[in-house]
């Protein structure tokens, strides 16, 4: 009698767009074993944050439980834990959580741990400017957003009122360029009836960027649609702006003469520039290779780390072609790392070269408006924003998620509320709380836990 072979044991790291579409492109091999490890214990639609921070979506709509997700995925468990270590050599994940410890090994790696927020050097500016990238980013910036209103109908002096209704957005990419909208959109529309002492559509939105244009992805037409309607908002568009110095009140930038001026604003937002995890420069010193100036590793046409033809990097980590950090680059290079594994099982030919197929960007601005660019069509205004909606509702994951979502969409794109505009100190304050805890505090942690 013979032995059935043990089924391949096949490790994703991440619970990102990458690491989701990988596992659920294996649902269907009994052959295969599945073990995801990320750091959260939810799915993040990312693109959708700036809406949780602007109290339009809850968290639970943009980020459902991974377990939930995977539930009925036989071969598929999920580990938490963020990943410490990957040795190579020894097929095996070191990933810890409150302290604990956690070996395991593989047979196929695929690494989708994505990417974070970049300060361009000068991580010190978050602390007065957080990034988007996390559920707990999107909750610190609701509360400093619905907070500076607040504060400021309770300041004493003119000049503290203007400095706390002053929001500066540093980004006009996508990111930036939507929540610039909401914020304005907060401002003249949403909160325009809730305050006495203060007139909300006095606040000013400055939208700063250091690069010449606006959406620049999207080219010159729609990039210059996009900064007319910001404009036609009310919405103080700076291209070719640089940041010099952030702190607690304001900030200083530099425009293309060099001349340069301080910024009143209590409320700021960092929407620019993106830093690969630190896992590629783990995977790159032991691979022989060099990551760019993203903290990118760069990867073989299969998708795989040179000399370690078994580990696939996708997503935002991997540098391959120029390709963009989007959500469809790691859902496409997920399913054909995916394929490529279960081709191998089965005995298959080599796949051809990754290619990636771009099916466009789109933006929104305001409610009813945005941009589209998809091949050789160029939308903007309504069309586009029905496309928007259309496109991230049939990504949303689940269908409750789709309902709920859709309920809230229409509660503030059709009347003026917004259903989530609750928030705690403790949001605001938590990130910053949690950077100062010593090294030798941090062991206490899994006593809490247990206790």
């Amino acid at each position: 009698m013979t032995t059935p072979s043990a089924p391949q044991h096949i490790v994703i790291i991440g619970s990102g767009f990458g690491g989701l579409f990988a596992a659920r492109a294996l649902r269907r091999r009994r052959d295969v074993r599945v073990t995801l490890i990320a750091k959260t214990t939810h799915h993040l639609f990312q693109p959708l944050l700036y809406q949780v921070a602007t109290g339009i979506l809850s968290t639970g709509e943009i980020a459902p439980s991974t377990r939930e997700v995977l539930a009925h995925q036989r071969n598929a468990q999920v580990l938490l834990g963020e990943v410490t270590g990957i040795d190579l050599d020894a097929k095996a994940v070191t990933h810890e959580v409150l302290g604990r410890e956690t070996v395991t090994t593989y047979d196929s790696l695929i690494v989708a741990a994505g990417a974070g927020q970049s300060w361009f050097g000068h991580d010190e500016f978050a602390d007065h400017a957080p990034g988007m990238k996390t559920i707990d980013d999107a909750l610190e910036l609701r509360g400093r957003i619905f907070g500076a209103f607040e504060l400021a109908e309770l300041a004493p002096t003119q000049a503290e009122r203007d400095r706390l209704l002053t929001f500066v957005v540093v980004g006009a990419g996508p990111t930036g360029v939507e929540m610039a909208g909401q914020i304005s959109e907060l401002a003249q529309r949403t909160l325009r009836r809730d305050f006495r002492a203060i007139d909300t559509s006095s606040a000013r939105v400055i939208l700063v960027d250091a690069g010449p244009a606006v959406l620049p992805s999207f080219g010159e037409d729609l990039g210059g649609r996009a900064r007319r309607q910001l404009e036609k908002m009310g919405v103080d568009v700076r291209t070719s702006t640089k940041v010099i110095d952030v702190d607690a009140t304001g900030m200083v930038v530099e425009d293309s003469d060099g001349e340069r001026q301080r910024i009143e604003a209590k409320c700021k937002v960092w929407a620019a520039g993106v830093a690969a995890s630190p896992l590629a420069g783990m995977l790159a010193e032991q691979a022989g290779v060099e990551v760019d100036r993203a903290g990118r590793i760069p990867v073989e046409p299969d998708l795989s780390l040179p000399g370690y033809p078994e580990v696939f990097v996708v997503g935002d980590m991997m540098a391959l072609d120029n390709l963009p950090g989007v959500a469809q680059v790691a859902i496409q290079g997920a399913r054909y790392a995916a394929r490529t594994i279960t081709d191998r099982l089965d005995g298959r030919q080599p796949r051809p070269a990754f290619s990636y197929r771009d099916k466009g960007s789109m933006a929104t601005i305001s409610r009813f408006s945005a941009v589209m660019s998809s091949g050789p069509i160029r939308l903007s205004g309504f069309l586009a924003w029905l496309a928007w909606l259309g496109l991230h509702i049939l990504y949303i994951v689940g269908f409750k998620h789709r309902v709920t979502t859709l309920l809230h969409w229409a509660i503030s794109f059709i009347g003026r509320g917004r259903s989530e505009r609750a928030y705690t100190v403790q949001q605001v304050l938590g990130r910053r709380a949690l950077q100062r805890i010593s090294a030798d505090e941090a062991p206490k942690l899994p006593e809490i836990a247990e206790s």
